[in-house]
């Protein structure tokens, strides 16, 4: 019985040995892999970022519980961003901000998506320093079949005759201003809006010189509207076509005929009597 017993128990200090320096090897290996992986790491610099907590659409109130507080890498930020509940919410300053770009829940709050305390969501908050709002009458053909909407960017053609009636060209479409942005459809600088819809007026920003183009052209002429790629980012060039070029007919070229000089006739006067004669004499000159 005692050499089973220390049979047994020689085992089974045996097995404990080599369990013990299993158990030593993975924790080394483990050590191991955790001390290189966190050589490799770099740290990343976070800072505080807001997002909204539910999903809101233009023209709603941001109030402080619809935010919530995030960690956002400094190195991904962008422009605009939130980092302190003071910008968002100035301290002693109780007007609201109100949403001028639809937001889904968890969509990072940047100033371009809000107005600035107290102002109203309307298109002067669309506007950029400089900027005016002009209105430009449209119907189905001239406004796009209705497929505008704010914040989409067009082209603006006018078509018309100058100089006078009897210009050889006839009515003529020129490219007037390129890559203009609308800012309002009718009544509304919703971006959200459905499409479909026929506009009547579309709103667009632009510079004073430009502005005062626009309202030479409409009162002149008529406008329309070419809608640009939404990643467009050309500028289109000078554009005329008159009615000549659309046809291919080349310019008329106008022959002047000459008439002939007169043959000149001298003559001298002679008087008989009571009668004056003109007798016809060779010219000297």
């Amino acid at each position: 019985m005692r050499a089973i017993f220390a049979v047994v128990l020689l085992v089974g200090l045996g097995l404990a040995g080599f369990a013990v320096y299993m158990a030593q090897n993975y924790i080394q290996g483990y050590q191991a892999a955790l001390a290189k992986e966190r050589a490799g790491r770099q740290d990343i610099e976070l800072v505080d970022g807001y997002t909204v907590s539910r999903a809101m659409k233009y023209g709603e109130t941001l109030l402080k519980e619809d935010v919530r507080i995030v960690k956002w890498p400094a190195a991904a930020m962008p422009e605009g961003m939130f980092t302190s509940v003071e910008e968002l919410f100035p301290k002693g300053d109780n007007r609201s901000r109100v949403v001028v770009r639809a937001m889904e829940k968890g969509e990072v709050l940047i100033a371009a998506k809000l107005t600035k305390p107290g102002e109203e969501a309307g298109i002067t908050s669309r506007l950029a320093r400089g900027q005016r709002a002009f209105a430009i009458k449209v119907d189905v053909a001239s406004g796009v079949s209705g497929f505008l909407r704010p914040g989409d960017r067009v082209d603006v053609y006018w078509t018309g005759r100058a100089g006078s009636k009897n210009d050889s060209r006839g009515d003529f479409t020129k490219l007037i201003e390129a890559n203009v942005s609308l800012i309002a459809i009718d009544q509304t600088a919703d971006e959200e809006v459905d499409t479909g819809n026929i506009a009547r007026t579309v709103t667009v920003a632009a510079l004073p010189q430009q502005v005062a183009a626009l309202a030479q052209a409409q009162s002149t002429g008529s406008l329309s509207l070419s809608l640009v790629g939404a990643e467009d980012d050309t500028i289109a060039s000078a554009i005329e076509v008159d009615q000549r070029a659309l046809l291919g007919i080349e310019a008329e070229v106008e022959e002047v005929v000459k008439q002939e000089a007169k043959a000149r006739v001298c003559t001298i006067k002679t008087r008989k009597g009571g009668d004056v004669l003109q007798i016809p004499i060779p010219c000297t000159n």
